[in-house]
Parts: structure tokens; C-alpha cells; sequence
């Protein structure tokens, strides 16, 4: 019977595709780092800094002017690499 080969291929991906990552927080000497930069940047206030896929992500950030973005950056470089305006 195909139930058997089935049910082990089934479990084999389960293993192979591993755990879903959450978002993590950051280090809080890596979460300084990026408010200072945020800072630089013209940012006033955010609501969430985390690590989410290999990037730092920056929920709903504001800047001088009153707009908000959400930001990704390098975790190697700290660069600003995504602006998406909300």
C-alpha cells in the first residue's frame, strides 16, 4: 500500500522544512544601535525593533515630518536598506 511511503515522505519534509522562527529581539547593545541610527536618520519614535529572517526590522517609524515607515536594515552594515511608507 502507497499509505506507509505516504506517511514517511509527509514526516520527511516536516523534518527537513525545521522549526518556524519568530521574531526575536534584538541584543540590548544591538537595539542601542539601531535607535542611535534610527536617530541619525530623522526617526523620532518607533513602536517595534526586531530580528526577523537575517534582517532587522523596524515597525511603524516616524519621521520629523509626521511620516511613517517601516524600515529593514543590514544586521552587518546597520544600513537602511527598505523604507516602505505606511
Amino acid at each position: 500500500m502507497f499509505v506507509r511511503p505516504l506517511a514517511a515522505a509527509a514526516l520527511g519534509l516536516a523534518l527537513l522544512s525545521g522549526p518556524v522562527l519568530a521574531d526575536e529581539k534584538l541584543p540590548p547593545d544591538q537595539q542601542a544601535k539601531v535607535e542611535d541610527i534610527l536617530k541619525k536618520e530623522g526617526f523620532t519614535k518607533w513602536k517595534e525593533i526586531e530580528l526577523d529572517d537575517g534582517m532587522i526590522e523596524v515597525d511603524d517609524a516616524i519621521d520629523a515630518n509626521g511620516k511613517q515607515f517601516d524600515l529593514k536594515l543590514d544586521p552587518k552594515t546597520m544600513e537602511i536598506t527598505k523604507r516602505k511608507a505606511e
